[in-house]
């Protein structure tokens, strides 16, 4: 099935070279399906916690992509915040998206906790919430890759790749790496369409934060003042 745009700005940010790829909330396991076909990773993990789900997806996966040596693929019918990262040594990337922001705050922090001397590398894409997701990577020191703004379907949506380091490393002097509350890479454009969304998105949010304001003006106040001072 071909993929939208939102995975395949996805797929595309993936680099190959991953030993595991944690493809998490998978629903119906398109994006990592993709990352298997051009073999992104020694092994795809697809993760849910629908037991439905996870059975006609392991079904498809034994019909189109029979076990083979390399890339391999595992199903996991579990909670996100529960997934073994600690039996592999390697840097993984744990995919999440298209779930809501609160519940991505909840299954990141928990993550980083259960596996506190790892490296995690993190590709996010939150459906809402964003300021407050951006808040607590912060609080979790970690580190940008990239960043990129995107529509579908008459809906806004943020791309995070970012990177946890357990321990201090040489990208904390960078300054280029830092998360920004708001985003920074997020707002640079290429083209007057790229310009045209971003303009938008912006508006979105700043109305956003106003009608909360309005019965609650504390919670508003940080977020109205970042986003007013985006410029590009």
């Amino acid at each position: 099935m071909k993929l939208g745009q939102r995975l395949t700005q996805l797929n595309d940010m993936i680099p190959t070279g991953y030993t595991h790829i944690w493809d998490c909330c998978c629903d119906h396991g398109l994006l990592g399906a993709a990352l298997l076909s051009r073999q992104a990773a020694a092994t795809i993990h697809f993760v849910d916690i629908v037991p439905n789900l996870m059975q006609q997806l392991e079904r498809k996966l034994e019909r189109f992509y029979p076990l083979q040596t390399s890339p391999q693929w595992q199903v996991h019918c579990m909670d996100v915040a529960q997934i073994p990262l600690s039996d592999h040594p390697e840097t993984p990337l744990v995919i999440i998206a298209g779930v809501g922001g609160d519940l991505m705050i909840e299954l990141v922090n928990s993550i980083c906790r259960n596996n506190p001397e790892q490296h995690i590398d993190f590709m996010l894409c939150p459906v809402h919430h964003q300021y407050e997701l951006r808040q607590k990577l912060i609080q979790l020191n970690c580190r940008l890759i990239n960043e990129i703004l995107l529509e579908e379907n008459h809906r806004f949506y943020e791309i995070l790749y970012v990177s946890r380091h357990s321990k201090a490393s040489s990208h904390d002097n960078d300054p280029s790496t830092l998360i920004s509350p708001v985003g920074s890479k997020l707002w640079q454009y290429h083209s007057e369409a790229q310009r045209d969304i971003a303009q938008r998105y912006l508006n979105k949010v700043l109305t956003h934060y106003q009608k909360i304001s309005l019965s609650n003006p504390q919670k508003a106040a940080q977020a109205q003042q970042d986003y007013r001072m985006v410029r590009f």
